[in-house]
């Protein structure tokens, strides 16, 4: 949900001063919790995942107490806005629509964005090709393998988690097709297992934990990984505007962790394949 511009003023005007005298000693990082292996909430009712490990280190790079705590994801700008905590990290990618109303750090990881269908479902079947398409400038090559997906799709019922760049994908690039929306990629996973949408799209890594286990052994990846262009520029942490002395200390945290391999010894570890961003 985006603010009016009024708000937005209000709030600024709200926080500038105490952004300004604020030392950052003690920051309030907010993530989902629901999107494993980004994060998520373990069997000890404790947030885990990548983001989670990733927001520790930065916090101990940055000498400062951090306190990492659950927010839903239709709610989590709108949160940062208005004050219940300083940053969210939750496999949020930086799109140029979410940086009119909130500012981010340097990218610290980017995967592609795939569908999962049944193994035994036609999309499955029509054989299209695993390779990666590049939103920023689409070839004619590309045009055509994205009119290819967009004609398979037509008559099928997508699954989708709302408020997303999939979903924006979807909307903008497969025409009119019945799309269904899902608050979490959980419930967006239990819904293609029950068979009450045909096919899904999401973040690769955010498929893993369905196709690497057990209830995951009828679905399969179908066609291209898609990047870039109207995905963003890889996940970063969202920071409000006038909190500028934040994002330099995240900044440079995470230059520090992916100079050093941390970034991606983490994303190896949660992801199986290495993340890290090189730009």
């Amino acid at each position: 949900m985006k603010p009016s511009p009024l708000l937005a003023l209000v709030a600024g005007v709200l926080f500038a001063g105490s952004a300004a005298a604020q030392d950052w000693s003690t920051i309030r990082i907010a993530t989902e919790g629901a999107y494993a292996p980004w994060n998520f909430t373990n069997a000890a009712g404790q947030l885990d995942g990548f983001d989670v490990d990733l927001a520790n280190e930065l916090c101990a790079r940055m000498g400062a107490q951090c306190e990492i705590v659950a927010q839903a994801w239709d709610g989590i700008i709108p949160a940062l806005q208005a004050g219940r905590y300083d940053a969210i990290m939750a496999g949020m990618s930086i799109t140029d629509a979410r940086m009119e109303v909130i500012d981010f750090t340097r990218s610290y990881a980017t995967t592609p964005a795939i569908f999962v269908a049944p193994k035994d479902s036609d999309f499955a079947a029509a054989g299209l090709p695993e390779t990666r398409v590049d939103m920023t400038e689409i070839s004619a090559e590309e045009q055509a393998l994205l009119d290819q997906v967009k004609g398979l799709l037509d008559g099928l019922t997508v699954g989708v988690q709302t408020a997303t760049i999939h979903e924006n994908f979807l909307r903008e690039h497969m025409g009119d097709i019945d799309i269904r929306t899902y608050d979490s990629q959980e419930n967006l996973d239990l819904d293609l297992q029950a068979g009450r949408i045909d096919v899904a799209l999401a973040d690769q890594s955010g498929w893993q934990p369905l196709l690497e286990g057990e209830l995951g052994e009828d679905f399969t990846r179908v066609g291209p990984g898609f990047a870039r262009g109207i995905f963003g520029r890889g996940v970063g942490v969202g920071i409000r505007k006038e909190d500028a002395a934040l994002k330099d200390k995240f900044n440079a945290a995470i230059q520090s962790a992916l100079d050093d391999g941390t970034v991606s010894e983490l994303a190896i570890k949660w992801f199986g394949f290495d993340s890290a961003t090189t730009d």
